[in-house]
Parts: structure tokens; C-alpha cells; sequence
């Protein structure tokens, strides 16, 4: 009798084990819905709205996004490859400080670089001023900071960290080494690096690229900010500029496609990510730089960072300190709060489905579990406005429907009920930041032996007894970290919250929109520097990991 107990714990863990079967569709059905519910948008079209875009917007969407695509590109490939090749390689003056320095451009959301950026450089700002009072004349050479090259500029010193860091780790695993390979070969380091290294380390690199390209895609702030019309500055146009929520899911499914491609052509790469040393180069065999070659490598590091990172947060604080005084909001503490509540609300909430999410994919490791953690997973390659549309409509037809029943069944008028509260919200940031929060987790898990399970389940504790009571304290610290990551995530994310928000409901996200909107950078430097300190907490983490 006494060995009896645990097959009847087993049998009745196993029945519960089942159950989790289905979490891991439905969790994907949330991506699913709002990618169907954006094309299913094309089955009925305004006519005279799609005539006016075509004749007058879609061509230069289509340029707009291209060109700024293309610049981004190659300016987060040049920044990024160069950067962790020298930080990782080589020895010179400040190699250590810009080995980590160089990832704090991170904390800063791209549509912070874009507002210092205008009030520094622009024709009313204080270097061009500064220059036609030194000089006497117009600066007629003096480049134009408000065109497509100066957003592609602000995006790239925004996203070239995403480069530098997966660039980075492949250096530091194999770079050196393969060096040396081509130097027995008869290549010097110029021609070992183009013709060796860089080829092999080629998935890595496209990974870090492919990860800026959703990121300008996905921006709204930084081409708002510059008036420079991409898909999604036209969703929003079109939504809250022309009232048409079906043109604007239908402008929105196109760049889905954009993405969809982006994503496909990541994942063949990825395929190719399987020859790489595990043991990194040591500190002493990184080779030592002298003279000029010193100085220009510790100069150009130097000059991304002061322009990626220093330089707006000197801006920042000097324009804070200036408005402190006179154009402190008495809102802002509520901003604040709002910004707090919604990430802190966001981070459990997603947190708790990504660990149910990993529970699930670990109790059934087969392709179908797979294929389903991967549909959940790809909202974060989805930009945030085109969730906010796609969640937008059916949560506003269930509203509706919700309203009607409760009508005829009471017949009290109730409203809305899910439309203009935090729900709409929460739901589009958990689809959105999903992977964010998986990944660490579903990392850590690897780490948690089966026969941690067995015994476990062996006591009769599965299903939510086992997460709570074996896996949460073991997860302890990947928890904190995914939601540290997603706190700051929706903390500086701005479409989903300014085209979702309730109503008068503002964010310090928003706020910044709203400022710069009407051009009040300094009104805008305290909401910015906060964000900008929020995030330097993940960059910090991921900066600790990396060292280790």
C-alpha cells in the first residue's frame, strides 16, 4: 500500500500535466488574433481614403521607410562591427571602460536622441547660433539636421548597441583565435579580418542587424519628432487624422509583411549559428595598439559614446535644471506614477505568462509545443503600433457585443466597459514583450534537472503547486531580470501607449510626445532623464552578465 501512494500522485500529475497541453496555442492566439484581425482589414476598404494615400502618402512611405532602412543599416553595421572588433581584440587606452560604456546608449529610447538632437544642432540651436556669431554669415554648409539622414543618424547612435553586442560576443569567442588562422594562412590582420573573421562571425552580425531594422521599423517617436512619414507615423495619422481604423489596420498589415520578412530571412541565419568556441580569448592575448593607432581607436570610441549617450544627458540635465523652476508640470509626479503603475502591472503580468508559458513548453518538448512558443513569442517583432490596432478592434467589437447583452438583459445602458481602460493596454504590452521576459526564463530552466520534476511530481505537487512552490524560488533571479527588462521596456514604449491609453491618462512617454510635439525640449529634459535612469538598470544587468 505504501508504494502505491506516489503511482496514484503520478497518474493524477499526469491528468494535470495534460491541461498545460493547450496554454502555450493560447497564449499564440493573442498574436494571432491581431495580425488576423489587421488583415482581415483588407476585405473592406475606403475607397476614397486608399485613393488619397496612393496618390499622395504611399510612395513616400515607401521611400521614406527604405532610405531610412538602408541608412540605418549601414550605419549600425559600420558602429557596431568596428566597435567590438577593436573592444574585444585589441588593447588600448580606455579598452575596458568602452568595453561596457558603449552599451549604455541602450537606456536612451530613440525618440530622446531625436528631441536633443534638433534643440542641439538645428538652425535655431546652439551650435549653429554659436557658429553664425563666431563666423558672421549663414552656415549655408552647415548640414541639415531635420532630412532622412539625420534620422538615420539619431537611429543608428539609438540601435547600433544591438549590433555591438552580438558582434562582441562572437568576437570574443572566436575572433582573436581565427586571427591568428589567417595570419599562418599568409593574410595580414586587414585582409584576415574581411576574408575570416567577419564571414564567420556573419550570423551574429545579421542577428544584431536584423534586431535594429524591427527597431526603426517599429519607431514612432524619433520620425515624429522629425516630421518624417513612415508606416507608422501614417497608422497614426490615419487613425486619430482621418478616423478610418480600418485604413489604418490596412497600412498596418503591410508593414506586418515588412516584418514578416525581416524575420524570415533572421531565422535562415540563425540556422547557421552553431560554430563558435565556447572558452573566450583571455585579457593577455588581446593585441596591443601604439602610437596613432592608439589614439584614433580611443578617439573614435570616444566620440560614439559622447554622441550616443554623454552628450544628451549633459543636454538633458541642463534643460532640466533651467525648467526646474518654471516649467515643472504639477501633473508630472501622476506621469510618473502612471508610467510606474503601467510597467510594474506589465512586468508581473507578462513575467507570470512567460513562466507558464516555459512550464508548459517543458512538460511537452515536442514540435508542435515549439511551433506554438514561437507564434507567442514574435509579438516583439511586431511594432507597437500595429498591435495597438490589432488589439483595438476586437476588444472594441467585444465591447460592443458586452454592452448589447448587458442591455438586453438589464436593460442598463453600461457603456463602454473594455475600451479606455488599462486592460487594452496590459494585453498589447504582454503580447508585445512577451519574448522579452521567455527567454531568460526559458533559459533558466535549462539549468533545472528533470529529476527536480519527478520528485516533485512524485509528492503529488504539479501543475500551478509545482511553479509556485518549486520553480518560482529557483527562478528567483531570471524572474527579476525579465521583469526588470519588461518594466523598462514599457516604461519608454510609446505607440502602443499613446493610441491605447484611456483617456487624459498621460505616461511620461506620452508627455515627452506631447512636448516635443510643440517643440518645448526643455519642458521634456526631466520626463526623458527618468526614463534614460530606468533604463540604465537592465543595461547594468546585461553589462554583469556579459563580464561573467
Amino acid at each position: 500500500m505504501p508504494a502505491a501512494q506516489p503511482h496514484y500522485s503520478l497518474a493524477a500529475g499526469n491528468r494535470i500535466r495534460r491541461a498545460w497541453r493547450i496554454f502555450p496555442f493560447l497564449v499564440a492566439s493573442l498574436v494571432l488574433v491581431p495580425v488576423c484581425v489587421v488583415f482581415s482589414s483588407f476585405l473592406s476598404p475606403d475607397e476614397a481614403i486608399w485613393q488619397h494615400l496612393i496618390t499622395t502618402t504611399l510612395p513616400n512611405l515607401l521611400t521614406n521607410t527604405l532610405w531610412l532602412s538602408l541608412g540605418v543599416i549601414l550605419g549600425t553595421s559600420f558602429l557596431g562591427i568596428s566597435l567590438a572588433w577593436f573592444t574585444s581584440v585589441y588593447a588600448f587606452p580606455g579598452y575596458r571602460f568602452f568595453s561596457w560604456a558603449l552599451f549604455l546608449p541602450l537606456a536612451i529610447p530613440a525618440y530622446v536622441i531625436a528631441f536633443v538632437a534638433l534643440g542641439i544642432f538645428d538652425y535655431t540651436g546652439p551650435v549653429q547660433t554659436s557658429l553664425r556669431g563666431w563666423l558672421g554669415s549663414d552656415l549655408l554648409w552647415f548640414p541639415d539636421i531635420r532630412s532622412g539622414s539625420g534620422v538615420a543618424i539619431v537611429m543608428t547612435l539609438a540601435f547600433y548597441p544591438y549590433v555591438y553586442l552580438l558582434s562582441r560576443d562572437a568576437f570574443l569567442t572566436q575572433g582573436k583565435r581565427l586571427l591568428e588562422v589567417a595570419q599562418s594562412l599568409g593574410f595580414n590582420r586587414r585582409q584576415g579580418f574581411f576574408k575570416v573573421v567577419l564571414p564567420m562571425a556573419r550570423p551574429w552580425i545579421v542577428a544584431g542587424i536584423m534586431l535594429a531594422l524591427m527597431e526603426t521599423l517599429a519607431d514612432f517617436g524619433a520620425v515624429s519628432i522629425f516630421n518624417y512619414d513612415t508606416f507608422t507615423t501614417a497608422i497614426y495619422k490615419t487613425w486619430f487624422g482621418m478616423f478610418s481604423l480600418s485604413t489604418a489596420s490596412q497600412l498596418a498589415s503591410l508593414l506586418i509583411l515588412i516584418v514578416l520578412v525581416i524575420i524570415l530571412t533572421e531565422q535562415r541565419f540563425r540556422l547557421r549559428m552553431r560554430f563558435y568556441e565556447n572558452k573566450k580569448s583571455a585579457q593577455a592575448d588581446r593585441i596591443r595598439l601604439t602610437g596613432w593607432q592608439a589614439i584614433t581607436v580611443t578617439a573614435f570610441a570616444g566620440t560614439v559614446l559622447f554622441f550616443a549617450f554623454i552628450l544628451p544627458v549633459i543636454q538633458l540635465s541642463i534643460w532640466a535644471w533651467n525648467s526646474s523652476a518654471t516649467g515643472f508640470d504639477e501633473r508630472y509626479p501622476e506621469f510618473a506614477w502612471h508610467s510606474v503603475l503601467l510597467s510594474v502591472l506589465a512586468a508581473l503580468m507578462t513575467c507570470l505568462a512567460a513562466a507558464m508559458l516555459a512550464y508548459a513548453a517543458r512538460l511537452y518538448p515536442d514540435g508542435y509545443s515549439r511551433f506554438a512558443v514561437r507564434l507567442a513569442t514574435v509579438g516583439y517583432a511586431l511594432p507597437g503600433a500595429v498591435l495597438a490596432v490589432g488589439i483595438f478592434i476586437p476588444m472594441a467589437w467585444l465591447d460592443n457585443r458586452l454592452s448589447d447583452w448587458i442591455e438586453v438583459i438589464s436593460g442598463v445602458e453600461t457603456g463602454l466597459l473594455i475600451q479606455g481602460t488599462l486592460a487594452v493596454m496590459l494585453v498589447a504590452y504582454m503580447t508585445r514583450f512577451l519574448a522579452v521576459s521567455y527567454f531568460p526564463l526559458e533559459s533558466a530552466l535549462q539549468r533545472v534537472t528533470r529529476s527536480i520534476d519527478e520528485a516533485a511530481t512524485g509528492f503529488g505537487i504539479t501543475g500551478w503547486a509545482m511553479l509556485k512552490t518549486i520553480y518560482f524560488p529557483m527562478l528567483k533571479s531570471s524572474l527579476f531580470t525579465a521583469a526588470t527588462l519588461v518594466f523598462v521596456d514599457v516604461m519608454k514604449e510609446m505607440p502602443i501607449t499613446l493610441m491605447t491609453r484611456p483617456f487624459d491618462w498621460d505616461t511620461l512617454a506620452v508627455r515627452i510626445f506631447s512636448l516635443t510635439s510643440e517643440g518645448q525640449w526643455e519642458q521634456a529634459a526631466l520626463p526623458a532623464l527618468t526614463l534614460i535612469l530606468t533604463g540604465l538598470i537592465p543595461i547594468i544587468l546585461l553589462v554583469r552578465h556579459s563580464e561573467t
